[in-house]
């Protein structure tokens, strides 16, 4: 050996050993969690739609285009389409009172945000149905004035209001918390209206949480059960959503139909994956 020179680490037989052994550890750590994966998530996601083919294209497009099916994919589309406005605009109104001002009863607010999470979807239906059914307060006033809250679009909306509202608030709080508000200040000072500072600066900095969080409660109001499943009334071709539709099919015996109803929601939670990795991978700090 030249004088000088020192042997290196990395030839030494413990190390060489040593990496040999971690290398077969990572390699069984991969497997597993790749076989663990594929046997509780990528198993069933294909058996569905392998079980929904299995009479053939023609068989599950006539499962797909039966009325009651179309009605269930239209009745959800519709309450997406209500609910994920107001979940927008709630979102980053409580977003912004939250990291913009102190005021008595932020903590409790923070934690009334949080409560969806901590509460069954029945139990949430149930309450709903105590609060806004025809033997309350409310629901006997509303029947005064042939107002029905309970066991039709306005009861599936409000519930689904109530799973989803944490969504779009989660997402800007930490980030809108991160920012300040130091751009807003100084855009107010320049003589801009509180609107044209929203739309100019607050809103650009937000814009890829929102849609995160957008796309996260979309999936949620479509893919709701529990909640939906109590204040429904599950009446057929009436309040059954696209989740109500598959579980009654399910029910009738009608396996075919029900699996080609869960690959829409199967496609519909692909694509919301879809989507947030794309958001994650163009924005991975956008917190």
């Amino acid at each position: 050996m030249a004088s000088g020179t020192l042997p290196s680490v990395a030839e030494h037989p413990q190390v060489t050993a040593f990496k040999r052994r971690q290398k077969v550890k990572r390699g069984a750590l991969v497997l597993i969690a790749l076989a663990f994966s594929a046997l509780v998530m990528g198993v069933p996601v294909a058996a569905i739609f392998a079980r929904a083919f299995q009479e053939g294209v023609a068989v599950y497009w006539t499962n797909i285009v039966e009325p009651d099916t179309l009605y269930a994919i239209w009745l959800t589309v519709l309450t997406a389409l209500i609910v994920l406005p107001i979940n927008i605009v709630y979102g980053v109104a409580v977003a912004w009172l939250i990291t913009r001002y102190r005021f008595p009863g932020r903590r409790v607010l923070l934690t009334i945000i949080e409560l969806p999470f901590s509460i069954s979807p029945i139990v949430a239906g149930l309450c709903y149905l105590l609060i806004y059914g025809g033997t309350s307060v409310i629901g006997s006033w509303a029947d005064e004035w042939n107002i029905q809250l309970m066991f039709n679009l306005t009861g599936i909306v409000l519930v689904s209001l109530f799973v989803t509202c944490p969504f779009v608030a989660r997402e800007l709080i930490p980030l809108m918390q991160v920012s300040g508000k130091d751009q807003e200040e100084a855009a107010l000072t320049l003589g801009a209206t509180g609107w044209q500072t929203f739309r100019h600066v607050t809103l650009p900095n937000i814009r890829w949480a929102l849609l995160y969080g957008a796309i996260l409660a979309n999936a949620r109001v479509m893919g709701e059960f529990g909640a939906v499943s109590v204040v429904s009334g599950n009446i057929r071709g009436e309040t059954m959503t696209l989740p109500l539709q598959v579980q009654l099919l399910y029910d009738d015996y009608n396996a075919t139909g029900a699996f080609a109803a869960a690959t829409v929601l199967t496609l519909i939670a692909v694509i919301t994956l879809v989507l947030r990795s794309l958001i994650e991978a163009r924005h991975p700090h956008r917190h």
